[in-house]
């Protein structure tokens, strides 16, 4: 496993990370302490060395099992966590900072650590980017010594470019893929300048990249990609990244062609995000170990050839950008 610089952190993190949505499960499948536990230490064994999770994952399930994996293994494993998605309504006037202190004090309980490398604000309604003391508090919770670094998550190349004018941002978490491929014209350069570390989710587009997709797929009711596919839960863009389905699996048919054979099309995909130098990590989901040992293995794959980075250019300009560049 390769590593990289985590922006103004300094932490050396796994390439190929591991994000723990599943984890918690809410995926449409059944999950168990024990599933996660096997994902995890899977995920250590592979060389992943930086978990992302979230306080809502489970409703604290995932941080949990993260916190488990800490306490059972002795390399040093990254923990970032996120909060802020748990407020009802989740709009900028609930945003307050002893509601947020609160989260990151839940979060410490749920993984039964001191500290906590990485707090992010998850997805925060574009307003609260305006808002000096919410960014404020987590300076006062490191100085307890809460929290080492604090992070944005967030759905819009713009709110990205906001977060970063605070100088105690210290990473962005973007969705960036073949599918959604803005943030590399403006955000990455801007985040490079500011040493503050990209951390990449939704690599595959909610597993529309594996390939393993048709038009005859069924989610279960509860997976967000049954539910969520106009946006009626949460940002449409969280979901195939917006794409509308039956677009992204025409686009996916020409990705085939492009990275031929059994399961090459999602390791190219996650190969594809490691070009830009910009990104720290790339957090790919797992549900299963399986899942996590090939993701990890895209790491140690050849660069892609200029060949095949313009057949991805020339697919996302025709088939993708016209419906999604700008929303996101």
């Amino acid at each position: 496993m390769h590593h990289r610089t985590l922006g103004k952190t300094g932490f050396s993190i796994s390439e190929i990370s591991l994000g723990t949505w599943q984890v918690g499960g809410k995926w449409g499948e059944p999950f168990s302490d024990a599933t996660a536990d096997a994902i995890l230490d899977a995920a250590v064994d592979a060389g992943v060395n930086f978990i992302d999770t979230a306080d809502v994952y489970g409703d604290g399930a995932s941080e949990a099992a993260v916190g488990r994996l800490v306490r059972r293994r002795s390399e040093r494993i990254f923990v970032a966590t996120k909060c802020g998605r748990r407020l009802q309504p989740h709009t900028n006037a609930a945003y307050q900072p002893a509601a947020l202190r609160g989260f990151v004090e839940d979060s410490l309980r749920n993984t039964g650590l001191d500290t906590l490398d990485l707090v992010q604000l998850h997805c925060p309604p574009t307003n609260v980017f305006y808002r000096p003391e919410i960014f404020e508090l987590f300076e006062k919770l490191r100085e307890e010594g809460k929290v080492q670094n604090l992070g944005v998550s967030v759905e819009r190349v713009e709110e990205g470019l906001k977060a970063l004018e605070y100088p105690n941002v210290a990473t962005l978490q973007v969705i960036f893929n073949l599918f959604r491929q803005r943030p590399a014209e403006l955000l990455f350069p801007e985040a490079k300048r500011r040493n503050v570390g990209i951390i990449v989710r939704v690599p595959l587009a909610s597993g529309l990249l594996t390939g393993k997709f048709g038009p005859q797929t069924e989610f279960a009711a509860d997976d967000h990609r049954n539910f969520n596919r106009d946006g009626t839960a949460f940002d449409k863009g969280e979901t195939f990244s917006g794409v509308d389905y039956t677009t992204g699996l025409a686009a996916v048919e020409e990705l085939k062609a492009v990275f031929p054979g059994e399961g090459a099309l999602a390791a190219a995909a996650l190969r594809w995000v490691l070009m830009f130098d910009e990104v720290s990590c790339v957090i790919p989901g797992a549900s299963r170990p399986a899942q996590l040992v090939s993701n990890a293995a895209a790491a140690d794959l050849p660069a892609l050839t200029v060949g095949q980075m313009a057949a991805v250019r020339d697919v996302y300009q025709r088939r993708i950008q016209p419906l999604v560049h700008q929303l996101w």
